[in-house]
């Protein structure tokens, strides 16, 4: 046992004479760089490399710098190997580059199209043209198997096929076995006591499976939809006076074999409240009656989530009506726990007020900005007006040449009593185009064809040609309208 333990001391000693001998190997006096050379690329540009190094021709080099240098240039994450070599007072970068993704492949794979994993892999920086490792690729199998998970699909395998081609470029193949999805077997909710479970259940859009289940794919968990039914639940409480109502945890059990799915919300009710009154606090603009009315929360009613929300929104769009843009309204219950009631104070603070600056429009490539703007109400320099604003936005909808519309309030940096309207619009196909042919003893065979256009040119005006070329009811016409011609 001694000689062993003087064996391995004796090798230790050598072990670290040897490099000693070889960090002095390696290590260089410093010198001025009166040249730099890289070699080794192919498609990197020079300049890539030379704007990395933290050093330049007339610098002084030294081993710190040239530590700085490899790590510079392995964080681009364009090269496998990076060296550096000294020949007399010229630095030498020698390197190699990754390879580049020349083809992404997919096969197996029936519930996704290959443009949607194709992208799923561009957002995690996967997609051709771009360098290649193996880290990524591993990300990639990651990325798919999650995308596979979210539509149930707990079992499915991806395999990765690496093929290297010529000019140092891959192909990548990803091999897909989807399996069977995974089923919901049974939705637990526990906690429960003013509402039978199979009551809540109804609630959701999730279920254990049904006659239309093949179409509506109902049975299969996805986390997204059960968001959406846990708050389907939450609002069916909080809209039945149950003011405390919360989830407390929700469990998603998958069996051994991967094909069946349990889920358990856990909730706790809490007492159901009933309002018994409301009252105002703070600046209401000497309109405290006209405020009043708009209150929707009913004493004696159970309490209902829905109404104060309505009442918050109600009491800002009226104080926007008068040019406060940045109203503070807000609605705080005061809760009787002993005889479960509940009452409210809305305290309200217009702030100051507003006036729009400028009106911004964007979205219409093709559309003018002023056959948007000729259709505001609402004027720039003029007070923010709320009515005026949801009039021009419903009068901008209803030309027909967009899909939305949309109108966002933003603050002007550096003038608290300003606001900016940004008009956002997603235009929609304005045109239309008709053949026809017809053919009678009379007229022989005759020809239709019509052109129409709601928006011609993006001015707003009507455009219509309509050409028939039957022998006695033949017609050329031309058709055009300006709604705004005076």
């Amino acid at each position: 046992m001694k000689k062993q333990i003087k064996r391995f001391r004796a090798r230790t000693l050598a072990g670290v004479i040897a490099m000693a001998f070889v960090a002095n190997a390696w290590a260089v006096d410093p010198f001025t760089v009166r040249d730099i050379r890289v070699e080794g690329l192919q498609r990197v540009e020079p300049g890539t490399v030379f704007a990395s190094l933290p050093f330049r021709v007339g610098d002084q080099y030294n081993d710190d710098k040239g530590s700085a240098a490899i790590r510079a240039l392995f964080g681009l994450g364009l090269f496998k190997d990076v060296r550096l070599e000294v020949s007399g007072d010229v630095l030498v970068v020698i390197v190699e580059e990754r390879p580049t993704v020349a083809d992404v492949d997919f096969t197996g794979s029936k519930e996704f199209d290959k443009d949607t994993l194709k992208k799923a892999l561009r957002d995690i920086g996967l997609t051709e043209g771009r360098p290649y490792d193996q880290a990524l690729a591993d990300r990639a199998e990651q990325e798919l198997k999650r995308q596979y998970i979210n539509r149930s699909l707990y079992g499915a395998e991806v395999v990765t096929t690496i093929t290297p081609i010529e000019r140092n470029r891959v192909n990548l193949s990803f091999a897909v076995t989807e399996g069977e999805p995974a089923r919901i077997k049974d939705i637990r909710v526990v906690g429960n006591k003013a509402f039978s479970e199979s009551t809540l259940r109804g609630l959701f859009d999730l279920d254990t499976g049904g006659f239309l289940s093949w179409y509506t794919k109902s049975d299969r968990y996805a986390r997204n939809k059960l968001n959406a039914d846990l708050e389907a639940l939450r609002s069916y409480y909080l809209q039945r006076g149950y003011l405390e109502f919360r989830i407390d945890s929700t469990q998603v059990a998958i069996s051994p074999d991967k094909q069946d799915i349990t889920i358990t919300v856990n909730v706790t009710e809490g007492e159901r409240y009933l309002v018994t009154g409301v009252k105002l606090e703070g600046n209401y603009l000497n309109k405290d009656e006209e405020f009043k009315s708009l209150v929707t929360i009913k004493p004696g009613e159970p309490y209902n989530a829905d109404h104060v929300a309505e009442t918050t929104k109600a009491f800002s769009d009226y104080f926007g009506n008068f040019g406060y843009a940045f109203a503070q309204v807000e609605i705080r219950p005061e809760i009787d726990r002993v005889n479960n009631r509940v009452a409210f104070v809305v305290i309200a603070e217009p702030s100051r007020r507003a006036y729009v600056r400028r009106i911004n429009v964007a979205g219409n490539n093709r559309t003018r900005d002023e056959v948007v703007r000729r259709e505001f109400r609402q004027f720039e320099s003029s007070w923010y007006d709320g009515d005026k604003i949801k009039l021009s936005r419903d009068r901008v909808d209803r030309l027909g040449y967009f899909k939305e519309v949309n109108v966002e309030t933003a603050d002007v940096a550096g003038a608290p009593d300003q606001v900016d309207l940004n008009v956002n619009v997603v235009e929609k196909p304005t045109g239309s185009l008709q053949l026809s042919a017809g053919f009678s003893n009379a007229d022989r065979l005759g020809l239709g064809f019509s052109i129409k256009q709601e928006n011609a040119f993006g001015s707003g005006n009507y455009l219509g040609v309509e050409v028939n070329t039957s022998k006695y009811n033949r017609t050329l016409a031309f058709n055009t309208i300006n709604p705004y011609f005076t």
